[in-house]
């Protein structure tokens, strides 16, 4: 992997905004959102990352058991309407855009072109302009973004939040507990309106396995210290979204090569 200087300097900015880390809902894998109770809460567009959250890593093509789930993923928001955001395919790393064009042939929908890595501020601007171009514009809030990375998914998402204008008339959740919000003057000035993020935590594949047990770590302790019981930071009812799915169902982590080759040898 590349050297991301944007997702080495999120720590930084977690230390002014730890919540930019929380996501507004955390599910297994994609199978577990429910498209059309989305579209319905008035979500019409989505942007989904790429490796162990749609394909293996370093695969292009959608790994079998999601096949239902992103069928009807694009049947709900229209294939135009869903975008894949990678720091491989699509960014400056994909020479001659070969791998994007071979994602958008095994996904069916259009990747992303964009110089920075996730999350920069460049890259977010990208994805708005993106949106922006489309025959019928799709703002920030009306959109989901599902990867399977807190350090960039996440929080690119959340940096994507902005304060909520008293003549926007979308109730959203506000940061605070309602214990300390004294009116409704304050609860207004107070919450923030975005894309919905969605993380991923099942892993098709192990891939940075301490780079994820670092976001963890970092995700517990600012629900721990930060937030303290108070709730997911935008969405008031972002667990409606969420399909129950058999437990048997979810995400069958796949060895990795140097772990099959390991129990052959153990054997």
């Amino acid at each position: 992997m590349p050297f991301n200087l944007p997702g080495v300097l999120v720590p930084l900015h977690l230390l002014v905004n730890p919540r930019l880390v929380i996501p507004s809902l955390i599910i297994k894998d994609i199978r577990q959102l429910d498209f059309p109770e989305l579209r319905r809460a008035g979500y019409r567009g989505a942007v989904f990352d790429k490796d162990n959250c749609l394909t293996l890593p370093h695969r292009d093509a959608l790994v079998p058991e999601l096949k239902d789930a992103w069928r009807e993923c694009r049947e709900i928001f229209g294939e135009n309407n869903v975008l894949i955001v990678s720091n491989s395919a699509g960014s400056r790393l994909d020479a001659g855009e070969i791998q994007a064009e071979s994602v958008t042939f095994h996904l069916s929908v259009p990747v992303l072109r964009h110089p920075s890595f996730k999350p920069s501020y460049s890259c977010i601007g990208s994805i708005r302009a993106y949106f922006a171009s489309l025959p019928k514009p799709i703002l920030d809030e009306e959109l989901v973004i599902v990867g399977d990375r807190l350090l960039t998914d996440i929080v690119m998402a959340n940096r994507m939040a902005r304060r909520r204008s008293p003549s926007h008339g979308r109730p959203l959740r506000d940061e605070k507990s309602e214990s300390t919000i004294r009116n409704a003057s304050d609860a207004l000035a107070l919450e923030k309106i975005g894309p919905l993020a969605v993380w991923t935590s099942g892993v098709w594949e192990r891939e940075s396995m301490p780079i994820r047990w670092l976001e963890k770590s970092i995700l517990k302790g600012v629900k721990n210290w930060v937030v303290r019981g108070q709730g997911l930071p935008y969405e008031a009812n972002a667990e409606r979204f969420v399909r129950r799915v058999p437990e048997m169902d979810v995400v069958p982590q796949r060895m990795s090569l140097w772990k099959s080759l390991w129990n052959r040898w153990r054997k």
